[in-house]
Parts: structure tokens; C-alpha cells; sequence
């Protein structure tokens, strides 16, 4: 019987793109993979760890699988991943019931290290962070009609509430002619929508070129007619350049999405935070971005209770917000993160302070999505369709304004025929369930 394995990879979408290379070693090597990793004869966790609440979540997850082990259903659980790299001694320690536990620079191992646990041996095996391959083939777990490609991997911007550069090694940027051949490959399998990601998008390039390349790639990219919609997350403010936006606005395939994850607005938190600019500069770059992209639908994640955020640090952000009018924004409390600089700064925030102002950002975006619903009642939307809602009984997809996981979804009936799972429909938008649009395809 050949040996089954299943994996349950959590966190980012740069994650998930290991996990699939990951797989796809292993069917290399001849084993059989499953959906499930409860289903299997050796687990997987390819963990997450960049905050707290992501750490724990994997620990949930290893620990649901233990009791697995315990009861025989399961002969290996093997931690890879960013909390595997993080916490390299630790993980074995704590959690007895692992068999093995291996950083990112030994991802090209797994076979042999899958093959070893089943022996019986406990492995620990930590090389260069650095050896993570950034080439090789992938076992797509993501629906056939999107994907992500990974530009690059590591960081080297240092944000002192961050743990990633120490996690995932310098910043390092693919070959153009690497990325260009996966893009064309992940195209011939069905793939419609590709979604560019990296630590920084927007930095592609300055290592091995000595510039920003990302306006070159897309260019490139955007030739390959079977794909449809490139969609553009992660990218770093102070690197959107004229370049950058000028191919965006030159191509339709290109969607007016841009994933701008700012933090802040305050001058003095985000100096703290070891980013540059401010409330001013910040909203020169919103509205130069609108201005060169008609339509742009722009998507921030923020921080609240950085250490040393004060009231009017704090009020500032809140204005920034109703101001700028976010399509798109999530908001997080700070999380200490041991090994970080932020974790030893001084007026740190109680916690309770953090959450207040977490729920008062929320709230405010809730509206502002709201209003960015209802301003879509009466427009038709082009909508990928990617399944049918019994409960509802409609279908369901995304427009341009909603990216996998962190948006949202377009809600739709059909009465004329039925659209398949991955095709692109026309939808006139009729009402708003929430922040979610409702219509009727047309």
C-alpha cells in the first residue's frame, strides 16, 4: 500500500505556494497525496508564525492531530513552515507527539525526511533559510481557474514589529524568464486569474537587475492571452513608481486592484515602525493613485496600538480613514512578537486600548464598504463564478474589487442558463446583502 500523505497549510498565500511545491515533491518521490490530512498515514503542518494568533492557530491544528496519532490513525506529523523556522528547538520540545520538524531551507528534503520519520527516527533539520527553493514544479491546491505566482521571497525592510526577515531570510527576487514560464504553464492548466505575490511586490527586481522590474514582468505577464485578470497584492507604498502605474492603466488585463498594506499614518509611528512618510505623503500617493487609474480599487491593512500610539496618534488614523474612503481595509491589534524591536520598546499598549481601537476602525470601514456596495447598485460587474450557494439558492463569485480569501463575494441568480464554476459573467447588481453586492446575470 503506498503511503498517503495529507497537509494542512495555514497562514499567507506565499505559504500556500510552499506547500504546493511540497507536494509536489512528494509525488515525485511516489507518494500518494490526500485532501485530508486526517485521512492520512503522515500529516503535514505547514505552520504559520507570524503573529500570536497565527501561532496558536497552528499549535491547535498539530495538537488536533496528535490526538489522531494517539488513537493510530495517523503513523507521522511533520511541522514545516514559518513556525517551524521561528521556533526550532521549541516545537519538539512542546509538543512531543511530532516526529519531525524542519526550517524552509530543508523544504527540497521533504521526501527523504517524510521516509526517515516513518522509520521511526526523530528529525530536526534547520539549514540555510536561504536553500528554500524558489524554483521547481507545484501540486496546484488553489481552484483551477486561479493561482498565485511568487516573485520573490524574504524581506529586507526590518518593520520593527515584524518577524519575517528573521524568518524568511533576505529579500531575493526570481529570473524574469523563470516566472514568465510558470506564468504560461499555470495558464495552459486552466488557470484565469494569476494573483502576484512576495513579502514586497513592488521591490521585484533590485537584487538581481538594480531596479524595480515589477512594470516589466507585468508587461510580459499580460502577454499570455489564456490568462484573463493579473491581480497585484503586497505592494510596498514608498515603491509604487510612475512605471508601475502606467502599466496598469495601459492594459485591462491588469486589474485596477492594488493591495497597499500601509500600517499607519501617523509620521512618528510609522518612523517607529522603521517605515517611512506620513499622513501627507500618504495621501498625495491615494490620490495620485486614483488619479492614474480610473476606478482603482484600493485595499490597506492597519495597525492599531503600535507602542507609543497616542490619542492623537490614534484620532489621526481614524481621520485618515473616513477621509481616504479605503475600498477595502482590515485592521489588526498589535501583537508583541518576541525577537522583534517593537517588543522592547517602551509604552507599550494595554491590551484592552489596542482592541477599542481595532472595533472603532472596523466600524468605521464598515460603513465606507457599505457606501462603496450601494454606489455599485444599478453598474454591471464582470464576476469570476466560483460555485453555486444551495442555501441561498444563487451563485456566487468575485469582481475585480475582491481577491481570494480576504474579500469579498458577488452574489447572483441566473435565469437563463446555468455558468460554470470559473467562467466570466456579466452581473447587474440589484441590491447589497451587508457589504456583499446581490444582482442577476445578465
Amino acid at each position: 500500500m503506498p503511503i498517503k500523505i495529507g497537509m494542512v497549510s495555514l497562514g499567507c498565500a506565499k505559504n500556500q505556494v510552499d506547500a504546493e511545491m511540497l507536494l509536489f515533491t512528494l509525488r515525485q518521490a511516489g507518494y500518494t497525496i490526500v485532501n485530508e490530512a486526517s485521512l492520512a498515514d503522515v500529516a503535514i503542518v505547514n505552520t504559520c508564525g507570524f503573529i500570536e494568533q497565527a501561532k496558536q492557530e497552528s499549535i491547535d491544528e498539530i495538537l488536533e492531530l496528535a490526538e489522531l496519532k494517539k488513537e493510530g490513525k495517523l503513523k507521522a506529523i511533520i511541522v514545516t513552515g514559518c513556525l517551524a523556522e521561528r521556533y526550532q528547538s521549541e516545537v519538539m520540545k512542546e509538543l512531543y507527539e511530532v516526529d519531525a520538524v524542519i526550517g524552509i531551507g530543508a523544504n527540497a528534503d521533504i521526501a527523504e525526511v517524510v521516509d526517515r520519520a516513518l522509520k521511526g527516527e526523530k528529525v530536526s533539520s534547520f539549514p540555510d533559510k536561504l536553500l528554500l527553493p524558489l524554483e521547481g514544479g507545484r501540486l496546484q491546491s488553489t481552484p483551477p481557474y486561479y493561482a498565485y505566482l511568487k516573485i520573490s521571497e524574504g524581506c529586507d525592510n526590518c518593520c520593527t514589529y515584524c518577524a519575517i526577515p528573521s524568518i524568511r531570510g533576505k529579500f531575493r527576487s526570481r529570473r524574469k524568464e523563470a516566472l514568465i514560464e510558470e506564468a504560461n504553464a499555470l495558464a495552459d492548466r486552466g488557470v484565469k486569474e494569476l494573483i502576484i505575490i512576495a513579502q514586497d511586490t513592488t521591490r521585484y527586481g533590485e537584487d538581481i537587475y538594480g531596479y524595480p522590474a515589477l512594470h516589466e514582468l507585468l508587461q510580459e505577464i499580460a502577454k499570455i492571452d489564456r490568462l484573463h485578470w493579473i491581480r497585484l497584492l503586497y505592494c510596498y507604498p514608498d515603491r509604487i513608481t510612475d512605471n508601475l502605474l502606467d502599466t496598469m492603466a495601459e492594459n485591462d488585463k491588469i486589474l485596477k486592484y492594488i493591495d497597499l498594506p500601509l500600517q499607519h499614518c501617523s509620521g512618528s509611528i510609522l518612523k517607529a515602525m522603521n517605515r517611512r512618510g506620513d499622513k501627507e505623503s500618504l495621501e498625495a500617493l491615494i490620490g495620485k493613485i486614483r488619479a492614474k487609474l480610473t476606478g482603482v480599487v484600493l485595499r490597506t491593512t492597519l495597525i492599531t496600538g503600535f507602542p507609543g500610539e497616542s490619542e492623537e496618534d490614534f484620532t489621526e488614523l481614524s481621520e485618515f480613514v473616513k477621509n481616504m474612503r479605503f475600498e477595502r481595509l482590515g485592521c489588526f491589534a498589535y501583537s508583541r512578537e518576541e525577537g522583534t524591536k517593537a517588543a522592547e520598546f517602551e509604552n507599550q499598549i494595554e491590551e484592552s486600548v489596542k482592541q477599542e481601537r481595532q472595533n472603532i476602525i472596523m466600524e468605521q470601514q464598515q460603513a465606507i464598504m457599505f457606501d462603496y456596495c450601494q454606489s455599485l447598485i444599478g453598474k454591471e460587474l464582470e464576476v469570476l463564478v466560483e460555485g453555486f450557494d444551495r442555501y441561498a439558492e444563487c451563485y456566487y463569485g468575485r469582481s475585480k474589487a475582491d481577491s481570494p480569501d480576504v474579500d469579498g463575494k458577488v452574489f447572483f441568480i441566473a435565469t437563463d442558463r446555468k455558468p460554470k464554476e470559473g467562467e466570466f459573467v456579466k452581473v447587474r447588481i440589484e441590491d447589497c446583502l451587508g457589504c456583499d453586492p446581490i444582482g442577476t446575470m445578465e
